[in-house]
């Protein structure tokens, strides 16, 4: 028999993961089956999705591909495409669980889309991306130090995009013994892929962070689109990515004056222009994290 965590791997795209997080948090969703589907063969097989369980019949007498509880999961995942490809999933090796969590009281339904908890120490959420941010700062605010371990954040992935959201959960469960539990750290993938590929992300200094430094990075994010409009953005983005100085110079004082006061200020005190190219990319890649602030 498939556990609920047996059936959160089996998940290909972030859909069919949202789906089977709420499809356990009701209970009673996905059908009991009980009986193991017969042998893969020419002739037929097992359900072609878990491969344990028998194909469920159709009304016109022939088998679904899938068993019962695929073709829930699967319909569910249908409805709520358009939710799961803005969010992002965290996995969770902690000391102790969060407070919403241990206290089995949920979370509002704006900052969190669904969770599951295998044990006392692991935990697995699937947020808003704009929600990371406040998420983690509500965490610092009830937990300060007292919380150690590991987090690690991935976005969501489509059907045939390479890694598929089970195999990004593996991994993720593989790598969380790499870091002693002194401390919260948060392991930021900006995409799923980039778990075949950590060791360069983590010599570029774009992959592991002390949690407090991490909600500091989404910070300047969020002001930085705050201040900055997405045409600015990119402008700036190229602009930085200029190798003649001399070029570099001249088209700075150029944008600058398309600048706000503001803008310009943010990026003078930062002294972005003396920023190595993958702490620039890490910035952008965050700016996909955070909202905007209200600004009178």
């Amino acid at each position: 028999m498939l556990t609920g965590f047996d059936w959160l791997r089996r998940a290909q795209t972030g859909a069919e993961l949202l789906a089977t997080l709420r499809c356990l948090a009701t209970g009673s969703d996905l059908p009991v089956e009980t009986e193991i589907g017969p042998p893969h063969s020419a002739l037929g097989g097992p359900c072609q999705r878990c491969w344990v369980y028998p194909r469920a019949p159709l009304p016109s007498g022939r088998l679904s591909p899938y068993c019962k509880s695929c073709l829930v999961i699967l319909a569910r995942a249908e409805q709520i495409g358009h939710i799961s490809r803005q969010a992002v999933v965290v996995w969770g090796l902690v000391n102790q669980l969060p407070r919403q969590l241990a206290g089995s009281q949920g979370f509002q339904d704006d900052q969190v889309l669904g969770f599951y908890v295998p044990d006392s120490h692991h935990f697995l959420l699937m947020m808003p991306r704009y929600a990371l941010k406040p998420w983690l700062q509500e965490l610092l605010l009830y937990h300060g130090t007292e919380l150690k371990g590991l987090l690690e954040v991935f976005p969501t992935t489509g059907a045939g995009r390479g890694i598929n959201m089970g195999d990004a959960l593996c991994r993720a469960i593989h790598d969380e013994a790499r870091f002693p539990p002194d401390q919260l750290r948060v392991r930021f993938f900006s995409a799923p892929h980039q778990f075949l590929h950590f060791r360069t992300r983590e010599q570029l200094g774009q992959l592991t962070f002390e949690v407090s430094d991490f909600v500091s990075l989404l910070e300047m994010a969020a002001i930085f689109r705050t201040l900055m409009r997405p045409e600015l953005q990119q402008a700036l983005r190229q602009l930085l990515s200029l190798s003649d100085p001399s070029e570099a110079q001249f088209y700075w004082g150029r944008f600058l004056g398309y600048l706000s006061p503001e803008a310009r200020d943010m990026l003078s005190a930062w002294r972005i222009r003396q920023w190595p190219r993958p702490r620039v990319d890490l910035l952008y890649e965050l700016v996909e994290y955070v909202a905007f602030y209200e600004t009178a």
